[in-house]
């Protein structure tokens, strides 16, 4: 079609755990869907893939051994939603959509977002998979904090979609970087960084 031709529709996104993303994207684009709906939709892939360990189900855990959870999302007309230090809930991702599309916040953090996602049907979940404990328990032995970021262990995943009328959105989500402080945010939920 017209479209194609300017290289629309288009997905990209960051590291391995980003091609089934892109797939489940493109999915969404190529039926006519919307370039938001698109990357809420792609980025949950990895976030439920226990076999993920730098995002939601399955992620490493801080120091203390908590999965926290941070995300965005940005429409292409600059509406936006995130959530940081978020815990116990599967799809940072949708949380920090709703916050964008119900509330007149940019962003909620902890306690208020796990509060937010439980007062919209989202429900508590261990996220701490056997695998990621384990890798927990491992690194407790020596407590030895020097983080390395490389194409093995990266912190996030970033998903940019354009879709064929040609509007452009994109999300993020981590679990942050492993062993990290209780409490510790990077960039990936704060807009603009």
């Amino acid at each position: 079609n017209q479209n194609s031709e300017k290289g629309f529709p288009m997905v990209i996104s960051t590291w391995r755990h980003g091609i089934p993303a892109n797939q489940g994207a493109m999915e969404i684009l190529q039926d006519g869907g919307k370039a938001i709906d698109a990357v809420e939709f792609g980025v949950r892939i990895p976030e439920a893939d226990p076999e993920v360990s730098s995002v939601g189900y399955g992620g490493w855990p801080d120091r203390d051994g908590h999965v926290t959870l941070d995300a965005c999302i940005m429409d292409e007309t600059g509406n936006c939603g995130s959530v940081s230090f978020l815990e116990d809930i599967m799809h940072p991702i949708s949380v920090a959509r709703l916050v964008m599309d119900n509330t007149p916040h940019v962003m909620l953090s902890g306690k208020g977002a796990q509060q937010f996602a439980l007062e919209n049907g989202f429900r508590k979940e261990n996220l701490l998979t056997e695998k990621s404990e384990k890798k927990w328990r491992e690194w407790l032995k020596k407590s030895e904090y020097k983080p390395i970021i490389n194409i093995e262990n990266h912190d996030t995943i970033g998903l940019l979609a354009l879709d064929k009328k040609g509007n452009i959105s994109g999300a993020c989500t981590t679990s942050g970087l492993s062993w990290k402080l209780h409490g510790r945010v990077g960039d990936s939920p704060v807009i603009g960084a």
